[in-house]
């Protein structure tokens, strides 16, 4: 047994019937090898198991030394953003296709997780952005942000017209479907379909990346770890945020975005022959021939 990880925790996606087995087997292989086990109360609920303890996400990260979630990246986004301020290790195993933060397969996962708790792993430090909307001087939400923030039209059919700073300094403004400002993690998602540049997960920066700009002139930016971006709602139908596609709030006119870093980290696990360029020419199809 791995004296790091003595304590570690399970946590499947959520309203997924099909997360039991996989779990069950794990907790079962784990506890076996004198791992403590713990089980997310909503997924232990789910399961229908009683044999291991069920706790919160808050009591998760104060007591785990590493948790493992199964289930797709949208799960793991989710849970990154609940136990990021605990500094708890991630590991993530993925039902399906390999994910870019799911990168396990439930297949190997006895064996990979054999070589991470035997300490053949890698480590990843991933930054998170906060986004603040302030009303009339006062702050009327907040979010954190994985993936990336977006701002978008919800059933307008007319574009958005908006003001961009970045450290109090005028940027431009925009007319557009929208903007999304990402981290690296998200540079592969959103941002990648609306013609963002892929930023490796290794580099602190955030990119701004408009959606369908009327002038085609505007192009993503890419700007430092620690600039603070502010997005000020010029004209307003139906303008939404939404973080990590998770958090939603409606926009009014006049409306400041606040987009900065997140002062802690996610650390992410993977087996020591991870590869992120082999993972983008697995998703993406690279080297791929007609």
């Amino acid at each position: 047994m791995n004296a790091s990880f003595s304590i570690i925790a399970l946590i499947g996606k959520h309203k997924n019937p099909e997360i039991g087995i996989p779990l069950l087997k794990l907790a079962e292989y784990l506890t076996a090898k004198n791992y403590t086990v713990l089980l997310d109360h909503l997924t232990a609920s789910q399961i229908g198991s009683d044999k291991y303890p069920a706790l919160t996400l808050e009591d998760i990260g104060a007591q785990a030394d590493l948790a493992v979630v199964i289930g797709g990246d949208g799960t793991m986004l989710n849970i990154a953003r609940m136990l990021v301020s605990y500094d708890v290790p991630l590991i993530g195993i993925n039902q399906g296709r390999l994910g870019f933060l799911t990168d396990l397969s439930v297949d190997t996962m006895f064996k990979s997780l054999d070589e991470i708790l035997t300490e053949k792993y890698i480590t990843e430090r991933r930054m998170l952005l906060y986004a603040e909307i302030i009303r009339n001087g006062v702050s009327v939400f907040g979010s954190l942000a994985f993936n990336d923030v977006v701002l978008y039209r919800g059933m307008s059919s007319g574009m958005i017209e908006f003001e961009v700073r970045v450290n109090s300094e005028y940027v431009n403004t925009l007319r557009s479907d929208g903007l999304i400002v990402t981290t690296p993690t998200g540079s592969t998602a959103y941002a990648l379909s609306s013609g963002g540049p892929i930023l490796h997960p290794g580099l602190d920066l955030i990119a701004l990346v408009p959606v369908c700009p009327h002038t085609l002139s505007n192009r993503p930016i890419v700007i430092g770890p620690e600039s603070v971006v502010e997005i000020q709602i010029q004209s307003c139908a139906n303008v939404r945020i939404n973080c990590d596609s998770h958090s939603c709030f409606d926009l009014e006119l006049t409306d400041n975005i606040i987009v900065r870093r997140f002062p802690k980290t996610v650390r992410l696990l993977h087996s020591d022959n991870h590869s992120y360029y082999r993972m983008l020419r697995e998703k993406l199809g690279w080297s791929e021939f007609p």
